[in-house]
């Protein structure tokens, strides 16, 4: 069940952080791919949306819609079932996930759009002016050519890995909030298995055993742990 609560938040950031594809390495002596400008979407878990992110957006599953009231649980019943995505996509948790990794995703993506432009204006220029330079200006020219594209590849190494860390990050603090309300709800309910719908090939189940919004519910009324205090 863990696993599948990381997968099903990892599913949610990805959504909104696409850095990675717009991000990709270039060949010595060739210019960053500039990335493409952010996708105008709403950040959702998919928040711990993806997604992220983040260019051309990856592609994604289609936003989980709002799930009806819960059913009644039916006597006796010894098994549920919980949509971890649509728990990832509904809950506050999952949506401020997703904002702040699409928030590093676009300043990066700024960052690096910003990088890709001072270089390749003097790709243009040493293309068009290179003949008329001295040979110094022009060596001076050329080596900077090659620090700016070292120095945009190491950005993008540099930018995926923050944009990784954040989103373990997230994932971690998701499932810890998560695992105990999904346990607490099973013992109340007298279960004997918990299944991920998601993962458990389901293909009908009685409403009254999907316990995914009880599972919302409890998340959003549970209290925010504090955040760490800050060191700067």
């Amino acid at each position: 069940m863990k696993g599948s609560v990381l997968a099903a938040l990892a599913l949610v950031l990805s959504a909104t952080s696409a850095y990675a594809q717009a991000a990709g390495q270039q060949p010595a002596g060739q210019p960053p791919a500039r990335p493409a400008q952010p996708a105008q979407t709403t950040p959702r878990p998919a928040a711990p949306a993806q997604t992220t992110p983040a260019p051309a957006p990856a592609p994604a599953t289609p936003p989980v819609a709002a799930l009806p009231p819960q059913a009644p649980f039916p006597a006796g019943a010894k098994a549920g079932f919980v949509n971890l995505q649509a728990i990832a996509q509904l809950t506050a948790e999952g949506k401020a996930a997703a904002a702040k990794v699409n928030a590093l995703a676009q300043k990066k993506q700024t960052e690096g759009a910003a990088k890709a432009k001072a270089l390749q204006d003097n790709q243009t220029k040493l293309q068009t002016s290179g003949n008329v330079m001295s040979e110094a200006a022009r060596g001076q020219l050329e080596k900077e050519i090659e620090r700016q594209t070292v120095e945009g590849q190491r950005f993008e190494q540099d930018a995926q890995a923050e944009l990784n860390e954040l989103q373990q990050e997230l994932q971690k603090a998701f499932q810890d909030k998560l695992m105990p309300i999904l346990v607490d709800i099973s013992k109340e309910k007298g279960l004997q298995v918990l299944f991920s719908a998601g993962d458990a090939g389901v293909i009908w189940i009685e409403p009254g055993i999907d316990l995914t919004m009880e599972a919302v519910k409890r998340m959003d009324a549970a209290p925010a742990k504090p955040s760490a205090p800050s060191t700067s």
